[in-house]
């Protein structure tokens, strides 16, 4: 389990909410994974999406002190960056979608994907290759904050456990984490601190 630092929160989140969502109030340290569980549809990538400024939605959010509605929401999301389980693909061609292939294959080795799979086709991808890339595709970002939506959900234990790895390795690196995950255990190997979510709202199940 994570343990946080004692800094200033890097992401604090004021009573976001929507019609769907109810008000949502956190911090997250540098270094530190949060994660919010709980079923299909009860609210939990909502939630990522109206922290990333994707959704329309009411409430404030900052990032190292500075207020996201002082911010573009361009801006914002090249700091805050949201991957979802599936990600959204512009070009055929795996390769269109990183700038720096030495990076990108660095990354992609350590999550398990041969090289040749960034000289692929998307459609000849399997899901739990598309949401590998889409992971890397994040991470070459840099992001300060990674709101991340079911980064495992299509992978066997072992890619989930190359992924967990990297994860725990962007959050050494001073990043913080909003994980939104079916699974209590993953949660529980990656988080200081859980919440449950039911019909768009959140409870706490361990600080």
């Amino acid at each position: 389990m994570r343990s946080a630092t004692d800094a200033a929160p890097l992401l604090r989140l004021r009573g976001i909410y929507s019609e769907r969502v109810a008000p949502v109030s956190l911090d997250l340290a540098a270094g530190e994974c949060a994660a919010i569980v709980g079923a299909s549809g009860s609210g939990k990538s909502l939630l990522l999406r109206l922290a990333a400024d994707l959704d329309p939605g009411h409430g404030e959010a900052e990032l190292d002190g500075h207020r996201r509605s002082a911010m573009r929401g361009f801006e914002w999301r090249r700091h805050v960056v949201y991957c979802q389980a599936e990600a959204g693909w512009w070009d055929d061609h795996v390769s269109a979608h990183f700038t720096d292939r030495a990076a990108a294959l660095a990354v992609m080795g350590r999550l398990g994907l041969a090289e040749a799979k960034l000289d692929a086709l998307v459609h000849e991808l399997s899901t739990g290759e598309r949401q590998r890339l889409g992971l890397a595709r994040a991470l070459m970002q840099a992001p300060r904050v990674l709101l991340l939506d079911e980064p495992t959900a299509a992978l066997d234990k072992a890619a989930t456990e190359r992924v967990e790895q990297e994860l725990l390795r962007v959050l050494a690196a001073g990043a913080a984490i909003l994980l939104v995950t079916h699974s209590a255990e993953q949660a529980a190997r990656l988080a200081r601190r859980s919440w449950r979510m039911e019909q768009g709202s959140m409870e706490p199940l361990w600080t």
